[in-house]
């Protein structure tokens, strides 16, 4: 079935326009976003798939990122897919800001709970490419694309450039999770062997030196280093106010400081945040802290010969305001894999 318009906004010559359609990989409706550039009215462009972060859906990167500019100078089109399905109503999908809605984690799910929908691995590897190169078959040129994203869309970016060494042209991320190993994966189950496939770290172990006569895949990384996730006490800190905002209190995350949080939290509904008093575990922070680490890719990189760039950004942290310093670069970087 095509992809039916719902939005469309001109800028730098070209049209941000978004797109509603039944997937059949996630079993509801989903939205994607595709910056088309000027260029592409007359002739096929390559495509950059953006994978955003928790929370987020594919209008985040589209509004913040500032990325049309050089992609409308360059001649690149844009996508940007949901990050989770939507509107499924499986019990505990709306509970934390760090699982289910928003947070499908780009990984295909294999708990019995989850597996009927959250497959984003395969809608954003396969099924959006096979719609957008049907519908849109003379401005886009889905056999000529790369992959970006943030945070759990940074993770989801590498893992997959990781594994499709023939699909991708080239990899980027803003502050990725590199070793999500080290936390808990409610979508994959208790077998933790089948946790390695959606790990950076550990697939670049696997794919280094190329598979036969494929090349490693030239990767970009770019991190601040005033990101709060780096750290554990940052990631407690964030932790508590995302899952604030989820519960309807944004308010309050705002306005108080983080050690105050948790008890005013208590105080006004302890109903409605319960899940708050409970994930709020020192134990369960240090495992989410360990997900950020630069550094454990960089040095699987230099143990294996991988082509990575890695650059720390001092005094950036993990918003958009970030990300659009930057997003220049990488659009650059891809350019270099994507055109003539």
């Amino acid at each position: 079935m095509a992809a039916e318009q719902i939005g469309s906004n001109k800028q730098y010559g070209g049209f941000n326009k978004r797109f509603k359609h039944k997937s059949a990989v996630l079993n509801c409706d989903m939205t994607f976003t595709v910056y088309f550039p000027p260029a592409s009215a007359s002739a096929k462009v390559p495509v950059l798939y953006y994978l955003s972060g928790l929370t987020c859906n594919d209008e985040n990167f589209i509004q913040k990122s500032g990325a049309q500019r050089k992609a409308s100078e360059l001649g690149i089109a844009l996508v940007a897919p949901d990050t989770s399905p939507r509107g499924v109503s499986i019990p505990g999908d709306e509970d934390s800001w760090d699982f289910g809605t928003g947070a499908g984690f780009y990984v295909n799910a294999t708990t019995e709970k989850w597996s009927d929908h959250y497959r984003m691995y395969d809608y954003v590897v396969s099924e959006l490419p096979a719609l957008l190169k049907e519908q849109f078959a003379s401005e886009l040129d889905v056999d000529r694309a790369s992959i970006t994203g943030h945070s759990m869309g940074g993770h989801g970016a590498i893992t997959m450039g990781l594994r499709n060494p023939t699909v991708y042209k080239s990899i980027s991320a803003f502050s990725p999770i590199t070793n999500p190993l080290n936390c808990p994966w409610g979508y994959l189950g208790e077998d933790q062997s089948t946790w390695k496939q959606y790990d950076a770290c550990e697939l670049m172990k696997l794919t280094a030196g190329g598979q036969g006569a494929t090349p490693n895949l030239p990767m970009l990384v770019d991190q601040g280093t005033a990101d709060n996730f780096l750290t554990e006490q940052g990631t407690a800190d964030n932790f508590l106010t995302e899952q604030l905002k989820h519960q309807g209190l944004e308010a309050v995350a705002n306005g108080l400081k983080p050690e105050a949080l948790e008890a005013v939290a208590k105080e006004l509904n302890p109903e409605a945040l319960d899940a708050v008093a409970t994930e709020f575990k020192p134990e369960a922070l240090e495992a989410v802290a360990k997900q950020l680490k630069p550094e454990a890719l960089e040095a699987v990189a230099k143990e294996v010969g991988y082509p990575l760039t890695l650059r720390m950004q001092e005094g950036y942290d993990h918003s958009y305001f970030f990300i659009s310093s930057f997003m220049e670069d990488h659009l650059e970087f891809h350019a270099k894999s994507l055109l003539p």
